[in-house]
Protein backbone atom coordinates (compact mmCIF):
# COMPACT_ATOMS: atom_id res chain seq x y z
CA UNK A 1 0.00 0.00 0.00
CA UNK A 2 1.12 3.18 -1.04
CA UNK A 3 2.02 5.56 2.04
CA UNK A 4 0.29 8.47 2.60
CA UNK A 5 2.87 11.49 2.05
CA UNK A 6 0.69 14.55 3.57
CA UNK A 7 2.77 14.94 7.06
CA UNK A 8 6.16 13.82 5.00
CA UNK A 9 5.82 16.76 2.75
CA UNK A 10 4.11 18.98 4.59
CA UNK A 11 6.22 19.24 7.38
CA UNK A 12 8.91 20.86 5.53
CA UNK A 13 6.85 23.21 3.08
CA UNK A 14 4.20 24.52 6.02
CA UNK A 15 6.20 27.57 6.96
CA UNK A 16 9.82 29.06 7.75
CA UNK A 17 10.95 28.01 11.00
CA UNK A 18 14.61 28.88 11.22
CA UNK A 19 16.67 25.51 11.90
CA UNK A 20 20.33 26.74 10.81
CA UNK A 21 22.45 28.27 13.40
CA UNK A 22 20.27 28.82 15.69
CA UNK A 23 16.83 26.55 15.86
CA UNK A 24 15.59 28.22 18.62
CA UNK A 25 14.60 31.44 16.28
CA UNK A 26 11.71 32.02 14.65
CA UNK A 27 11.23 33.67 11.33
CA UNK A 28 8.21 35.68 10.15
CA UNK A 29 6.30 33.18 7.37
CA UNK A 30 3.82 35.64 5.92
CA UNK A 31 5.15 38.98 6.59
CA UNK A 32 2.81 39.22 9.31
CA UNK A 33 3.48 39.22 13.13
CA UNK A 34 4.12 36.01 14.56
CA UNK A 35 1.24 36.91 16.86
CA UNK A 36 -1.08 37.85 14.60
CA UNK A 37 -0.28 34.84 11.38
CA UNK A 38 -1.23 32.30 14.28
CA UNK A 39 -4.29 32.90 15.20
CA UNK A 40 -6.91 30.52 12.93
CA UNK A 41 -6.96 26.96 12.93
CA UNK A 42 -5.35 26.82 9.55
CA UNK A 43 -2.37 28.40 10.96
CA UNK A 44 -2.33 26.11 14.25
CA UNK A 45 -2.40 23.10 11.76
CA UNK A 46 0.51 24.31 9.91
CA UNK A 47 2.44 24.73 12.90
CA UNK A 48 1.42 21.19 13.95
CA UNK A 49 2.77 19.88 10.56
CA UNK A 50 6.04 21.43 11.28
CA UNK A 51 6.58 20.11 14.35
CA UNK A 52 6.69 16.24 13.01
CA UNK A 53 9.06 17.74 10.59
CA UNK A 54 12.59 17.28 12.77
CA UNK A 55 11.23 13.25 13.09
CA UNK A 56 12.93 12.76 9.75
CA UNK A 57 16.02 14.92 10.18
CA UNK A 58 18.45 13.08 12.66
CA UNK A 59 19.88 10.58 9.44
CA UNK A 60 21.87 14.26 8.38
CA UNK A 61 21.16 17.15 10.29
CA UNK A 62 23.79 20.20 11.64
CA UNK A 63 26.30 18.16 9.21
CA UNK A 64 26.21 15.18 10.85
CA UNK A 65 24.50 12.00 10.58
CA UNK A 66 22.99 10.66 13.39
CA UNK A 67 20.31 8.09 12.38
CA UNK A 68 18.75 6.90 15.68
CA UNK A 69 18.31 3.70 14.77
CA UNK A 70 21.71 2.84 13.49
CA UNK A 71 23.34 4.90 16.58
CA UNK A 72 21.71 2.66 19.08
CA UNK A 73 22.49 -0.67 17.56
CA UNK A 74 26.20 0.15 17.24
CA UNK A 75 26.04 0.70 20.92
CA UNK A 76 24.96 -3.34 21.19
CA UNK A 77 26.33 -6.11 19.75
CA UNK A 78 25.10 -6.76 16.19
CA UNK A 79 26.44 -4.54 14.25
CA UNK A 80 29.94 -3.01 13.58
CA UNK A 81 30.73 0.79 12.45
CA UNK A 82 32.05 -0.28 9.27
CA UNK A 83 32.58 2.11 7.24
CA UNK A 84 35.98 2.74 4.51
CA UNK A 85 38.92 3.23 6.93
CA UNK A 86 39.45 3.02 10.65
CA UNK A 87 38.63 6.44 10.86
CA UNK A 88 35.62 6.73 8.84
CA UNK A 89 32.45 7.93 10.80
CA UNK A 90 34.28 8.92 13.73
CA UNK A 91 31.66 9.49 16.27
CA UNK A 92 29.93 6.42 15.20
CA UNK A 93 32.92 4.34 16.47
CA UNK A 94 33.33 6.13 19.74
CA UNK A 95 30.20 5.49 20.54
CA UNK A 96 30.49 1.69 19.89
CA UNK A 97 33.78 1.92 21.32
CA UNK A 98 32.33 3.00 24.38
CA UNK A 99 35.32 5.97 24.55
CA UNK A 100 32.88 8.70 23.29
CA UNK A 101 33.83 12.15 24.25
CA UNK A 102 32.45 15.20 23.56
CA UNK A 103 33.66 16.26 19.95
CA UNK A 104 32.01 12.96 18.90
CA UNK A 105 28.50 12.44 20.38
CA UNK A 106 25.57 12.71 18.36
CA UNK A 107 25.27 16.92 17.72
CA UNK A 108 22.74 16.71 15.26
CA UNK A 109 20.30 14.43 17.04
CA UNK A 110 20.54 16.71 19.86
CA UNK A 111 19.82 19.53 17.98
CA UNK A 112 16.75 17.95 15.86
CA UNK A 113 15.15 16.97 18.89
CA UNK A 114 15.89 20.68 20.50
CA UNK A 115 14.00 21.44 17.26
CA UNK A 116 11.48 19.17 17.62
CA UNK A 117 10.72 20.10 21.10
CA UNK A 118 10.53 23.76 20.51
CA UNK A 119 8.36 23.55 17.34
CA UNK A 120 5.86 21.17 19.58
CA UNK A 121 5.97 24.27 22.32
CA UNK A 122 5.09 26.49 19.26
CA UNK A 123 2.23 24.67 18.31
CA UNK A 124 0.82 24.95 22.02
CA UNK A 125 1.22 28.45 22.27
CA UNK A 126 -0.58 29.36 19.38
CA UNK A 127 -3.25 27.26 20.14
CA UNK A 128 -3.82 29.40 23.09
CA UNK A 129 -3.40 32.46 20.64
CA UNK A 130 -6.27 30.59 18.42
CA UNK A 131 -8.27 29.91 21.13
CA UNK A 132 -8.30 34.12 22.34
CA UNK A 133 -9.31 34.60 19.14
CA UNK A 134 -12.09 33.07 19.20
CA UNK A 135 -11.16 30.71 16.02
CA UNK A 136 -10.70 27.11 16.68
CA UNK A 137 -12.89 24.85 18.52
CA UNK A 138 -12.59 23.20 21.76
CA UNK A 139 -12.25 19.83 20.08
CA UNK A 140 -9.62 20.74 17.30
CA UNK A 141 -7.52 22.45 20.12
CA UNK A 142 -7.63 19.53 22.46
CA UNK A 143 -6.23 16.99 19.26
CA UNK A 144 -3.38 19.73 18.39
CA UNK A 145 -3.13 19.68 22.08
CA UNK A 146 -2.61 16.06 22.32
CA UNK A 147 -0.32 15.49 19.64
CA UNK A 148 2.20 18.36 20.14
CA UNK A 149 2.41 17.09 24.01
CA UNK A 150 3.40 13.39 22.46
CA UNK A 151 5.57 14.89 19.80
CA UNK A 152 7.33 16.42 22.44
CA UNK A 153 7.75 13.46 24.83
CA UNK A 154 8.59 11.71 22.01
CA UNK A 155 11.77 14.32 21.29
CA UNK A 156 12.51 14.64 25.00
CA UNK A 157 12.88 10.59 24.98
CA UNK A 158 15.94 10.83 22.26
CA UNK A 159 17.57 13.47 24.61
CA UNK A 160 16.63 11.54 27.81
CA UNK A 161 17.99 7.84 26.45
CA UNK A 162 21.16 8.94 25.27
CA UNK A 163 21.49 12.36 27.37
CA UNK A 164 20.01 11.89 30.55
CA UNK A 165 20.56 14.98 32.56
CA UNK A 166 19.60 17.77 30.06
CA UNK A 167 17.82 21.07 29.84
CA UNK A 168 14.30 21.20 30.19
CA UNK A 169 11.21 23.53 29.01
CA UNK A 170 7.54 23.19 28.47
CA UNK A 171 7.79 26.69 27.16
CA UNK A 172 10.18 28.23 24.98
CA UNK A 173 13.15 30.02 25.64
CA UNK A 174 14.35 33.79 25.14
CA UNK A 175 17.85 34.91 24.58
CA UNK A 176 20.21 33.44 25.53
CA UNK A 177 18.33 30.43 24.97
CA UNK A 178 19.76 28.61 28.38
CA UNK A 179 17.58 27.05 31.52
CA UNK A 180 18.26 24.79 34.14
CA UNK A 181 19.80 21.07 33.28
CA UNK A 182 17.99 18.48 35.21
CA UNK A 183 18.79 14.70 36.17
CA UNK A 184 17.80 12.21 34.20
CA UNK A 185 15.05 10.92 36.83
CA UNK A 186 13.53 14.55 36.62
CA UNK A 187 13.09 14.50 33.53
CA UNK A 188 11.77 10.99 33.37
CA UNK A 189 9.08 12.56 35.85
CA UNK A 190 8.26 15.45 33.57
CA UNK A 191 8.17 13.54 30.38
CA UNK A 192 5.74 10.26 32.12
CA UNK A 193 3.63 12.94 33.74
CA UNK A 194 2.95 14.93 30.21
CA UNK A 195 2.07 11.95 28.38
CA UNK A 196 -0.15 10.73 31.00
CA UNK A 197 -2.02 13.71 30.32
CA UNK A 198 -2.17 13.28 26.81
CA UNK A 199 -3.84 9.92 27.74
CA UNK A 200 -5.88 11.34 30.01
CA UNK A 201 -7.45 13.49 27.83
CA UNK A 202 -9.00 10.97 25.69
CA UNK A 203 -9.04 12.68 22.05
CA UNK A 204 -6.58 11.10 20.15
CA UNK A 205 -7.46 8.03 18.07
CA UNK A 206 -5.97 4.16 18.20
CA UNK A 207 -5.43 4.45 14.43
CA UNK A 208 -5.70 7.09 11.71
CA UNK A 209 -7.15 6.56 8.45
CA UNK A 210 -4.30 5.88 5.33
CA UNK A 211 -4.79 10.32 4.32
CA UNK A 212 -3.59 11.01 7.80
CA UNK A 213 -0.73 7.93 8.36
CA UNK A 214 2.10 9.16 9.86
CA UNK A 215 -0.04 11.04 12.33
CA UNK A 216 0.23 10.12 16.61
CA UNK A 217 -2.43 7.86 17.61
CA UNK A 218 -3.36 6.79 20.83
CA UNK A 219 -1.40 3.22 20.25
CA UNK A 220 1.68 5.46 19.17
CA UNK A 221 1.67 7.02 22.68
CA UNK A 222 1.00 4.22 24.94
CA UNK A 223 4.40 2.35 22.82
CA UNK A 224 6.01 5.74 24.22
CA UNK A 225 4.53 4.87 27.13
CA UNK A 226 5.89 1.44 27.44
CA UNK A 227 9.05 2.71 26.06
CA UNK A 228 9.76 4.78 28.60
CA UNK A 229 8.03 3.08 31.69
CA UNK A 230 10.44 -0.48 30.79
CA UNK A 231 13.52 1.78 30.18
CA UNK A 232 13.45 3.53 33.35
CA UNK A 233 11.82 0.26 35.31
CA UNK A 234 8.84 2.40 37.37
CA UNK A 235 7.76 -0.60 38.79
CA UNK A 236 4.72 1.54 39.86
CA UNK A 237 3.61 2.27 36.14
CA UNK A 238 4.59 -1.06 34.21
CA UNK A 239 1.02 -2.47 35.29
CA UNK A 240 -0.40 0.44 33.64
CA UNK A 241 1.78 -0.14 30.32
CA UNK A 242 0.48 -3.85 30.34
CA UNK A 243 -3.10 -2.85 30.42
CA UNK A 244 -2.01 -0.57 27.35
CA UNK A 245 -0.01 -3.28 25.24
CA UNK A 246 -3.39 -5.12 26.13
CA UNK A 247 -5.30 -2.37 24.56
CA UNK A 248 -3.92 -2.61 21.49
CA UNK A 249 -3.60 -6.63 20.90
CA UNK A 250 -7.33 -6.34 21.55
CA UNK A 251 -7.75 -3.73 18.85
CA UNK A 252 -8.54 -5.59 15.45
CA UNK A 253 -7.44 -2.89 13.64
CA UNK A 254 -3.80 -4.08 14.47
CA UNK A 255 -1.64 -7.30 13.75
CA UNK A 256 1.23 -9.33 12.32
CA UNK A 257 1.77 -9.07 8.71
CA UNK A 258 1.82 -12.69 7.69
CA UNK A 259 5.24 -12.47 6.03
CA UNK A 260 8.43 -11.10 7.76
CA UNK A 261 9.66 -10.02 4.29
CA UNK A 262 6.64 -8.06 4.04
CA UNK A 263 7.18 -5.67 7.16
CA UNK A 264 10.36 -3.81 5.57
CA UNK A 265 8.60 -3.39 2.07
CA UNK A 266 6.91 -0.09 0.78
CA UNK A 267 4.24 -2.25 -0.05
CA UNK A 268 4.23 -2.84 3.69
CA UNK A 269 4.19 0.46 5.15
CA UNK A 270 1.20 1.74 6.69
CA UNK A 271 -0.33 -1.81 6.98
CA UNK A 272 -1.84 -3.62 10.14
CA UNK A 273 2.07 -4.22 12.03
CA UNK A 274 2.49 -0.26 11.73
CA UNK A 275 1.94 1.54 15.29
CA UNK A 276 4.10 4.18 14.07
CA UNK A 277 6.25 5.32 11.22
CA UNK A 278 8.47 8.15 10.24
CA UNK A 279 7.58 9.22 6.53
CA UNK A 280 10.02 9.09 3.78
CA UNK A 281 9.22 9.80 0.31
CA UNK A 282 11.23 9.92 -3.10
CA UNK A 283 8.59 10.65 -5.08
CA UNK A 284 8.93 14.09 -5.58
CA UNK A 285 11.68 14.52 -3.42
CA UNK A 286 13.50 17.48 -2.87
CA UNK A 287 15.66 17.12 0.05
CA UNK A 288 19.36 18.18 -0.48
CA UNK A 289 22.65 18.89 0.45
CA UNK A 290 21.84 22.58 0.65
CA UNK A 291 18.89 21.61 1.93
CA UNK A 292 18.56 18.97 4.57
CA UNK A 293 14.98 19.85 5.94
CA UNK A 294 13.51 19.69 2.53
CA UNK A 295 10.62 17.14 1.94
CA UNK A 296 11.47 14.31 0.63
CA UNK A 297 13.76 10.88 1.48
CA UNK A 298 16.02 9.37 3.98
CA UNK A 299 19.77 9.04 3.26
CA UNK A 300 19.85 6.13 5.44
CA UNK A 301 20.25 3.44 2.78
CA UNK A 302 22.85 5.24 1.23
CA UNK A 303 24.82 4.83 4.95
CA UNK A 304 24.66 1.20 5.13
CA UNK A 305 25.00 -0.03 1.41
CA UNK A 306 27.97 -1.97 0.51
CA UNK A 307 30.81 0.23 -0.58
CA UNK A 308 31.66 0.58 -4.42
CA UNK A 309 28.72 -1.69 -5.20
CA UNK A 310 27.73 -1.43 -8.87
CA UNK A 311 24.75 1.42 -8.71
CA UNK A 312 21.82 -0.73 -10.17
CA UNK A 313 23.73 -3.86 -10.40
CA UNK A 314 21.06 -6.45 -8.65
CA UNK A 315 18.68 -3.57 -7.72
CA UNK A 316 21.34 -2.39 -5.23
CA UNK A 317 22.82 1.34 -5.22
CA UNK A 318 26.04 1.72 -3.72
CA UNK A 319 26.44 2.37 -0.21
CA UNK A 320 29.46 4.00 2.63
CA UNK A 321 28.89 0.67 4.60
CA UNK A 322 28.17 1.92 8.00
CA UNK A 323 26.40 -0.42 10.35
CA UNK A 324 28.13 -4.07 8.36
CA UNK A 325 26.24 -7.19 10.22
CA UNK A 326 28.59 -8.95 12.61
CA UNK A 327 28.96 -12.24 11.74
CA UNK A 328 27.69 -13.61 15.39
CA UNK A 329 24.37 -11.74 13.98
CA UNK A 330 24.20 -13.65 11.08
CA UNK A 331 24.53 -17.32 13.08
CA UNK A 332 22.07 -16.23 15.59
CA UNK A 333 19.35 -17.09 13.66
CA UNK A 334 17.86 -20.00 12.75
CA UNK A 335 18.29 -21.45 9.06
CA UNK A 336 14.89 -21.43 8.48
CA UNK A 337 13.79 -18.18 10.11
CA UNK A 338 12.73 -16.25 7.47
CA UNK A 339 13.85 -13.04 9.28
CA UNK A 340 17.56 -13.81 8.48
CA UNK A 341 17.82 -12.54 4.65
CA UNK A 342 15.46 -10.09 5.44
CA UNK A 343 17.73 -8.96 7.81
CA UNK A 344 21.25 -9.55 6.53
CA UNK A 345 21.78 -9.00 2.99
CA UNK A 346 24.49 -11.36 1.82
CA UNK A 347 26.23 -9.02 -0.34
CA UNK A 348 29.52 -11.05 -0.74
CA UNK A 349 27.25 -14.43 -1.91
CA UNK A 350 25.60 -11.77 -4.20
CA UNK A 351 28.69 -10.40 -5.50
CA UNK A 352 29.44 -14.01 -6.46
CA UNK A 353 26.21 -14.83 -8.33
CA UNK A 354 26.65 -11.52 -10.46
CA UNK A 355 30.37 -12.37 -10.90
CA UNK A 356 30.63 -8.32 -9.64
CA UNK A 357 33.64 -6.40 -7.41
CA UNK A 358 33.10 -3.76 -4.88
CA UNK A 359 34.94 -3.04 -1.55
CA UNK A 360 34.96 -6.14 0.32
CA UNK A 361 38.25 -5.07 1.94
CA UNK A 362 36.17 -2.23 3.78
CA UNK A 363 36.58 -1.34 7.42
CA UNK A 364 34.88 -4.18 9.69
CA UNK A 365 33.88 -6.10 6.52
CA UNK A 366 31.62 -9.16 7.37
CA UNK A 367 30.06 -10.00 3.73
CA UNK A 368 26.82 -8.55 5.19
CA UNK A 369 25.07 -5.54 5.57
CA UNK A 370 21.55 -4.56 7.09
CA UNK A 371 19.00 -5.29 4.45
CA UNK A 372 15.99 -4.05 6.16
CA UNK A 373 16.77 -0.62 4.73
CA UNK A 374 19.61 -1.35 1.87
CA UNK A 375 19.65 1.07 -0.66
CA UNK A 376 17.13 -0.34 -3.53
CA UNK A 377 17.51 1.38 -6.79
CA UNK A 378 13.23 1.31 -6.66
CA UNK A 379 13.47 3.04 -3.57
CA UNK A 380 14.62 6.39 -4.51
CA UNK A 381 12.91 7.03 -8.05
CA UNK A 382 11.03 9.07 -9.04
CA UNK A 383 13.08 11.94 -6.81
CA UNK A 384 14.06 15.79 -8.03
CA UNK A 385 17.18 16.32 -6.04
CA UNK A 386 19.84 14.09 -4.85
CA UNK A 387 19.22 10.33 -4.81
CA UNK A 388 21.25 10.16 -2.08
CA UNK A 389 19.20 11.71 -0.01
CA UNK A 390 15.88 10.74 -1.44
CA UNK A 391 15.22 7.11 -0.38
CA UNK A 392 11.58 6.24 0.31
CA UNK A 393 12.23 3.79 3.15
CA UNK A 394 9.90 4.54 5.87
CA UNK A 395 12.10 4.69 9.50
CA UNK A 396 10.05 1.67 11.62
CA UNK A 397 9.59 3.11 14.78
CA UNK A 398 6.60 0.80 16.65
CA UNK A 399 5.77 -2.26 15.34
CA UNK A 400 2.94 -4.83 16.46
CA UNK A 401 5.77 -7.42 17.09
CA UNK A 402 7.26 -5.01 19.94
CA UNK A 403 3.65 -4.87 21.47
CA UNK A 404 3.52 -8.32 21.83
CA UNK A 405 6.52 -9.13 23.19
CA UNK A 406 5.72 -6.16 25.65
CA UNK A 407 3.10 -7.77 26.95
CA UNK A 408 5.00 -10.79 27.51
CA UNK A 409 7.91 -9.43 28.87
CA UNK A 410 5.79 -7.61 31.55
CA UNK A 411 3.35 -10.78 32.49
CA UNK A 412 6.53 -12.75 32.90
CA UNK A 413 7.78 -10.03 35.31
CA UNK A 414 4.70 -9.97 36.92
CA UNK A 415 2.85 -7.07 36.27
CA UNK A 416 -0.53 -8.63 35.37
CA UNK A 417 -2.15 -11.29 33.54
CA UNK A 418 -2.47 -12.61 29.88
CA UNK A 419 -1.57 -14.55 27.48
CA UNK A 420 2.06 -14.15 27.85
CA UNK A 421 3.20 -17.36 25.67
CA UNK A 422 0.50 -16.84 22.93
CA UNK A 423 2.14 -13.04 22.47
CA UNK A 424 5.84 -14.60 22.54
CA UNK A 425 4.92 -17.63 19.83
CA UNK A 426 2.92 -15.13 17.23
CA UNK A 427 6.25 -13.30 17.24
CA UNK A 428 8.02 -16.77 17.13
CA UNK A 429 6.06 -18.65 14.89
CA UNK A 430 5.57 -15.70 12.16
CA UNK A 431 9.32 -16.18 10.98
CA UNK A 432 8.82 -20.49 12.02
CA UNK A 433 6.29 -21.63 10.10
CA UNK A 434 4.20 -21.53 13.25
CA UNK A 435 7.14 -23.12 15.86
CA UNK A 436 6.38 -22.40 19.14
CA UNK A 437 8.78 -22.01 22.00
CA UNK A 438 8.89 -22.11 25.84
CA UNK A 439 7.81 -19.24 27.55
CA UNK A 440 10.92 -17.69 29.66
CA UNK A 441 11.76 -14.03 29.91
CA UNK A 442 15.29 -15.58 28.07
CA UNK A 443 13.14 -16.88 25.01
CA UNK A 444 11.71 -12.92 25.26
CA UNK A 445 14.93 -11.57 24.97
CA UNK A 446 16.38 -13.99 22.75
CA UNK A 447 12.64 -13.06 20.23
CA UNK A 448 13.75 -9.77 20.51
CA UNK A 449 17.09 -10.03 19.73
CA UNK A 450 16.04 -11.70 16.35
CA UNK A 451 12.87 -9.45 15.76
CA UNK A 452 14.28 -6.05 15.80
CA UNK A 453 18.12 -6.28 14.66
CA UNK A 454 18.87 -2.73 13.28
CA UNK A 455 15.60 -0.90 13.92
CA UNK A 456 17.27 0.43 17.16
CA UNK A 457 16.07 -1.25 20.19
CA UNK A 458 18.60 -3.96 21.06
CA UNK A 459 21.52 -1.37 23.08
CA UNK A 460 18.30 -0.11 25.14
CA UNK A 461 17.38 -3.30 26.19
CA UNK A 462 20.50 -4.33 27.15
CA UNK A 463 20.99 -1.40 29.64
CA UNK A 464 17.55 -1.76 30.79
CA UNK A 465 17.95 -5.67 31.37
CA UNK A 466 21.32 -4.69 33.18
CA UNK A 467 20.39 -2.23 35.49
CA UNK A 468 17.16 -4.19 36.92
CA UNK A 469 19.72 -6.70 38.03
CA UNK A 470 17.76 -9.61 36.29
CA UNK A 471 19.55 -12.77 36.61
CA UNK A 472 17.87 -14.52 33.48
CA UNK A 473 19.01 -14.08 30.34
CA UNK A 474 21.32 -11.47 28.26
CA UNK A 475 22.73 -8.54 30.40
CA UNK A 476 24.69 -5.98 29.49
CA UNK A 477 28.03 -6.54 31.49
CA UNK A 478 27.84 -10.36 29.90
CA UNK A 479 27.54 -9.04 26.21
CA UNK A 480 29.11 -5.49 26.33
CA UNK A 481 32.66 -6.69 27.42
CA UNK A 482 35.70 -6.27 26.07
CA UNK A 483 37.73 -7.09 23.96
CA UNK A 484 34.99 -8.31 21.02
CA UNK A 485 35.39 -10.93 18.40
CA UNK A 486 37.44 -7.98 16.24
CA UNK A 487 39.08 -6.69 19.38
CA UNK A 488 37.74 -3.76 18.97
CA UNK A 489 35.71 -2.86 21.51
CA UNK A 490 38.04 -3.13 24.35
CA UNK A 491 36.40 -1.13 26.83
CA UNK A 492 33.62 -2.58 29.21
CA UNK A 493 30.26 -1.00 29.18
CA UNK A 494 29.38 0.07 33.04
CA UNK A 495 26.33 1.98 34.45
CA UNK A 496 28.21 4.85 33.78
CA UNK A 497 28.56 4.79 30.45
CA UNK A 498 24.27 4.73 29.72
CA UNK A 499 24.36 8.76 28.58
CA UNK A 500 27.02 10.00 26.19
CA UNK A 501 28.77 12.75 26.75
CA UNK A 502 27.10 16.09 25.58
CA UNK A 503 28.03 17.62 22.83
CA UNK A 504 31.11 19.96 23.32
CA UNK A 505 29.49 22.53 21.37
CA UNK A 506 27.02 22.90 23.73
CA UNK A 507 28.78 23.17 26.62
CA UNK A 508 30.65 25.90 25.62
CA UNK A 509 27.26 27.73 24.37
CA UNK A 510 26.17 27.66 27.58
CA UNK A 511 29.33 28.77 29.84
CA UNK A 512 29.51 31.88 31.52
CA UNK A 513 25.51 32.13 31.63
CA UNK A 514 23.04 31.00 34.04
CA UNK A 515 22.88 28.12 33.75
CA UNK A 516 26.08 26.13 32.78
CA UNK A 517 25.61 22.57 31.32
CA UNK A 518 27.28 19.71 33.45
CA UNK A 519 29.01 17.30 31.35
CA UNK A 520 28.23 13.59 32.26
CA UNK A 521 30.75 11.26 34.21
CA UNK A 522 30.84 9.01 31.12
Amino acid sequence: MKKNTAIAILASLAFALSCTSDFLTVENPKAKPIEEYFTTEQSVYESLVAAYAPLAWPDWFDNKYSPVNIASDLMADQLWPGGGTATDFADMKALARFDADARYTLPGLWSAAYSGVKRSNDVLQYIGWTKQAGNISDDTAKRYEAEARALRVFYYNWLWKFWGNIPYFETNLEEPFVCEQITADEVYNKIITDLEGVIEMDVLPMIRPQADAGRVTLAMVYMLYAEITMYQNDETRLPTALNYMKEIIADSNYDLLPDYADVFKESGEWGSETIFDVNYVSEGGRRDWSWVTGEGGTILPRLIGPRGWPDGTGGYMSGWGLGAVRLSTVEMFDPADARKDVTCFNVAGLAEELGVQYESTAYQHTGYYLQKYAPLDANRQGCLADWQMNFNNNLRVYRYAETLLNAAELVVRGYGSGDAAGWLNLVHGRSLGGATVELSLENIKKERSLEFVGEGKRYWDLVRWELTSDPDGIQASKVLTGPDELEFRKISWTPSKKYIPIPDTEISAAAGSAYPLTQNNY
